[in-house]
């Protein structure tokens, strides 16, 4: 049967992120998808010749927009570590909450752009206007939308006080019965699962062996979760990560759509345990050593490598993030598939290419 070499992105209506296919289908079955990466280019690891290891912060922030928060927290934790600095037990309690509020309003991000690719238009909109609650929740404690700005070497820099506590407590409440309401509906028409279930299936071992993270391991039965770790104040939180066996399409959605309640809780377990005292500790000297932090994105986890000679710059720089571990699983999905699973499929591993180029 002749091939043809389909062009896929980085410019389609349902794609989120400029990532390129070339797609070889016979017929109509994809039959080899032969990825295309370079759309994006910021120099990101660069810029840590040019800025000192207190104001690239703000540079790993920016690395994602959508989980910001955890890439400078991330990156902090490393250079605490090069420092010997270990943040304030309230720093860490913060830093857990707005982490939190970072993985609701990626997955709630993701299922509006899931409900707009197969043609859920109403779900989208609902999506994101619940997605703007916490949007609202992250302005009123750190004074940003999508790049927070509160993360320091040492600790944070805004606190929580005990008014807008009761205030985020009471947002929850709604939040979570306006996303159960949506969730609901997503997973239980009868569309979604004959569009989604039993396709793109992953095995278990399959997705280990490629070296999957987040979601898209855990929806093949693999209970990874780097929050088990104990950074943070996730060691004195409880929680178990949340599977499915059956690794297909279907079972990636419902993944994201349960940890949005589990963020919830940890949420509300956070400020119901937080302690009292400083936010931050003042910082001394430069970093020297070399160090790999970790710590668990919306997607997945992400790996910082740090190295640095004793100066006020680093001299290596280098991120590992989630979406660059789990292509190559994406890349496996296609084969086999109809070429009109391809928009859903790929978006069922939550791609985020330009975290992934910098």
């Amino acid at each position: 049967m002749p091939r043809t070499i389909i062009p896929f992105g980085p410019q389609h209506p349902v794609l989120p992120e400029p990532v390129h296919l070339d797609l070889v289908v016979e017929d109509e079955k994809v039959v080899e998808a032969r990825p295309s990466v370079g759309f994006v280019h910021r120099g990101l690891e660069k810029l840590v010749e040019k800025k000192d290891f207190g104001e690239f912060v703000y540079i790993a922030e920016r690395i994602c927009g959508i989980c910001s928060f955890i890439h400078s927290q991330t990156y902090c934790q490393g250079i605490e570590t090069l420092l010997g600095l270990k943040a304030p037990p309230r720093a860490q309690y913060l830093r857990t909450i707005w982490g939190e509020f970072s993985r609701i309003h990626s997955h709630l991000l993701w299922l509006g752009l899931m409900a707009d690719a197969v043609g859920f238009e109403s779900l989208f909109m609902h999506s994101w206007r619940v997605r703007e609650r916490i949007l609202d929740l992250i302005e009123a404690t750190t004074g940003g939308r999508v790049i927070f700005g509160a993360c320091k070497v040492g600790g944070v820099r805004r606190d929580i006080g005990a008014e807008a506590a009761r205030h985020i407590l009471a947002e929850m409440d709604g939040i979570e019965q306006d996303a159960r309401d949506i969730t609901r509906v997503f997973l239980g028409d009868s569309s979604i699962k004959v569009r989604l279930s039993g396709v793109g299936v992953l095995a278990r071992q399959d997705a280990y062996d490629l070296g999957c993270v987040g979601p898209t391991l855990r929806a093949s039965g693999v209970a990874q979760d780097l929050r088990r770790l104990g950074y943070a104040a996730y060691g004195e939180l409880q929680f178990q990560p949340v599977t499915r066996a059956e690794g297909d399409a279907f079972a990636r959605c419902a993944v994201r759509c349960d940890e949005i309640f589990q963020s919830i809780d940890l949420v509300r377990q956070a400020l119901a345990k937080i302690p009292a005292g400083e936010i931050a500790v003042k910082v001394a000297g430069n970093p020297k050593g070399e160090v790999i932090a970790r710590a668990e994105q919306p997607r997945g986890e992400v790996t910082y490598l740090l190295k640095a000679n004793g100066t006020k710059h680093l001299q290596r720089f280098r991120v590992r993030t989630p979406t660059f571990a789990n292509l190559p699983a994406m890349i496996r999905l296609l084969q086999g598939c109809d070429l009109a699973d391809v928009p859903a499929l790929v978006l069922t591993i939550d791609p985020c290419i330009s975290c992934t180029e910098r």
